[in-house]
């Protein structure tokens, strides 16, 4: 994720007046299920990888917490952060998620929304996240669908008069960069399958406790423009997982 688009001036402004900007968790149209995947966290050690504005960072202070670590490559994104969501238990990093140094038994739980799909390798990340994580701690996480990320170009189909009519899926199975066109801007992802997001976390000791394809929440199909389109196709998995003790490995 060494790609930073988000201190662009016109990325960021156009970033910064989308819905879940504005209007934080609420605005977030996977929030209503993710927020009931999330576990108790109180008395927790978090660390939120590719935290943005800081909400989940100040929602989890909010819920009991003892100290939250935000990480994000983009300095306008944690001056939003600590403008927005400050706290003094609240600790935010401006780096890239792979340069980060992931001392062992360091959280009890680690947190990421909509970050992956912007880094190649999920299973070197699955590694690190592990490492540092105590026996038993959670990590909880949204990326875009494989679905949502397989063609490349994150968009549907038209007909004559601009109407949606389908959204393409090709190349499924061949994973790596894709660049897709968001907020104006050219942006590299990378498209991995389904089966490379469950087979990671199996295969670098995580016990899956649930997966979700959320639809978005029923409250802002009529009040955002071409949410009731987000019926038509996953554009979100979300994750829970935990570490296993090493009794269980």
């Amino acid at each position: 994720m060494k790609e930073n688009k988000y201190d662009n001036n016109r990325f960021f402004s156009q970033y910064s007046q989308m819905s879940r900007s504005v209007d934080g968790l609420k605005g977030a149209g996977e929030w209503h299920v993710l927020q009931k995947m999330l576990p108790d966290f109180a008395g927790k050690r978090v660390l939120d990888l590719g935290c943005g504005f800081g909400w989940h960072c100040i929602y989890a202070i909010e819920h009991g917490a003892t100290h939250v670590t935000g990480i994000d490559i983009s300095e306008k994104m944690l001056e939003e952060a600590r403008k927005r969501n400050s706290s003094p238990l609240i600790e935010y990093q401006c780096m890239a998620i792979e340069d980060f140094d992931f001392q062992p038994d360091s959280y009890d739980m680690v947190i990421s929304s909509l970050t992956f799909h912007y880094l190649e390798s999920f299973i070197d990340i699955c590694r690190k996240i592990n490492h540092c994580l105590t026996p038993g701690g959670a990590f909880v996480f949204s990326v875009e669908h494989p679905i949502f990320t397989a063609y490349g170009n994150q968009d549907w189909y038209y007909d004559q008069e601009g109407n949606p009519i389908h959204w393409p899926v090709d190349r499924y199975f061949t994973e790596g960069k894709r660049t897709a066109v968001f907020l104006g801007e050219e942006v590299v992802k990378y498209h991995k399958t389904l089966t490379t997001y469950i087979n990671s976390l199996l295969q670098t000791g995580f016990e899956i406790c649930e997966l979700i394809e959320p639809q978005p929440d029923e409250k802002l199909l009529d009040t955002i423009p071409g949410m009731k389109d987000e019926l038509r196709r996953p554009m979100m998995l979300l994750i829970s997982a935990k570490k296993k003790s090493e009794a269980a490995k």
